[in-house]
């Protein structure tokens, strides 16, 4: 391992694109700390703390990290790439039932970059509405300083907000573009692990500071509580490596044809089909709808303090209750297909493989092929929604028995967790790519051991 380090800086090409993607992940946690001008920043960390815990505040917990944002301290960076991914989500679905977006992706890399285009014009349109809605939201909380809260806001305070947030946003999805241009690994993806990574600390030492052997009435965390904490890292780290290296391998048999006096064709390889293909996709989209049901309770509580219907809602729809995470499972198994549904499409893929002249041994080509495909997806996609799911209930049972505060339960052993080891794993086999085409020895196995750079097959190669 040791090794396969010192090599990754022996390669000029793969030193310079690390050296670039670090310098770019440097830029982005400079501004992070950059803060809107117009708002009080200390009102404004009062009461993210006050609102830990509650609908708000996991609000916030989320959006920090699935965007690498920081609406809790409302800097330029605040919304994150939250708008970029929601319109990149928008555009898949839009391919899937528009037969202009289906036929610009088949056009190559030429159609391809103009969906990125329109890509980039929604993720502006999004910037827009959503900076609008939450600079409204500090002005009615009072988190603005009174100079620029009278009169609904000066327009300097909307004019600044609204525009700095809107180019926080561009520039963090510039900085992904070139990362994935000039770096290594996925831009966008980097970032968010970078926002999850740096919070990690401040979570470790959050538990470290209420810990206590002899459970001290001022420490809440004993050894029960640093025990799972420890089993739940590990449990995660290990089965999100499996379940995401993991795939079903449909054997794919390739038909023999003639041409001239030479047989070609009769190789055997296998269509690899993904046991997690949604990703954290199912995950994100359950933990947003289940923001609604908190909030919409606590608005009745408020307004009908005496309601007995009301006091069973909020006592059952806790993160903590039985209900409540019944709900939260069957969304995610929801999301799970219905993502499924959308990126995976069995009759396309049986078709391509007839025009290829491959078909799957004991199965007719067509119909046939993607109905079989449609079966095998469907079966391991509910063993992909299952981890997902007990992956998305440790944090809520880890906050909720042994009351430690959502963010901390989060980030040691649930979904920020699994993002960054799924980045990680990502980044890992790129590099490890890199360095065997190089004929070195990489992380995952042995390579050629050479001293240099030399490719097998080059002039004075073996």
């Amino acid at each position: 391992m040791f090794q396969a380090f010192i090599n990754m800086w022996r390669v000029s090409e793969l030193r310079n694109k690390l050296l670039f993607t670090l310098g770019m992940l440097v830029i982005y946690r400079i501004g992070f700390h950059i803060p809107l001008p117009a708002v009080d920043q200390s009102s404004l960390a009062e009461w993210a703390r006050n609102a830990a815990g509650g609908a708000a505040g996991n609000l916030i917990a989320y959006m920090g990290i699935f965007t690498g944002g920081a609406l809790g301290q409302s800097t330029i960076f605040g919304l994150g790439v939250m708008p970029y991914i929601s319109a990149a989500i928008i555009f898949q679905l839009l391919a899937t039932v528009l037969p202009s977006l289906q036929q610009l992706q088949k056009e190559g890399p030429a159609g391809r970059q103009k969906v990125q285009e329109y890509t980039r014009y929604a993720t502006v349109g999004l910037c827009l509405v959503q900076a609008v809605f939450w600079m409204g939201f500090m002005l009615r909380s009072g988190l603005v300083y009174p100079e620029y809260a009278d009169n609904g806001g000066s327009w300097l305070f909307w004019s600044c907000g609204v525009m700095g947030l809107t180019a926080g946003t561009v520039f963090l999805m510039w900085l992904g573009e070139q990362i994935d241009k000039y770096g290594i690994g996925n831009g966008v993806s980097l970032i968010i692990t970078a926002g999850i990574v740096a919070g990690m600390p401040s979570a470790i030492l959050e538990v470290a500071g209420g810990f206590s052997i002899s459970g001290a009435d001022d420490k809440p965390y004993g050894v029960d509580t640093a025990i799972f904490l420890i089993l739940a890292f590990v449990i995660v780290v290990a089965g999100s490596i499996v379940i995401t290296q993991g795939q079903r391998r449909i054997p794919i048999q390739q038909a023999k044809h003639t041409r001239g006096r030479r047989v070609y064709g009769g190789q055997r390889s296998y269509l690899p089909l993904r046991v997690n293909h949604g990703g954290v996709m199912p995950i994100i989209f359950a933990s947003s709808l289940m923001i609604f049901p908190s909030t919409i309770i606590g608005y009745l509580g408020g307004a009908y303090p005496d309601a007995s219907a009301v006091h069973f809602l909020a006592r059952n729809f806790r993160m903590d209750g039985y209900p409540y995470v019944l709900t939260y499972i069957g969304l995610i198994y929801f999301f799970a297909y219905f993502w499924t549904t959308v990126q995976f499409q069995p009759k396309e893929m049986a078709t391509q493989l007839r025009d290829h002249g491959s078909f799957i041994p004991g199965l007719r080509p067509g119909p046939r092929t993607a109905e079989y495909l449609e079966t095998v997806m469907e079966r391991i996609t509910y063993v992909g929604a299952g981890f997902l799911a007990v992956i998305a209930v440790i944090p809520t049972i880890v906050a909720g028995v042994f009351k430690i505060p959502f963010s901390v339960s989060n980030f040691l052993g649930g979904t920020g967790l699994l993002i960054v080891v799924s980045v990680m794993l990502d980044f890992v086999q790129r590099i490890e790519a890199s360095l065997m085409m190089r004929n070195y020895q990489g992380f995952l196995g042995k390579g050629g051991g050479g001293k240099g750079p030399r490719i097998r097959g080059a002039r004075g190669g073996p």
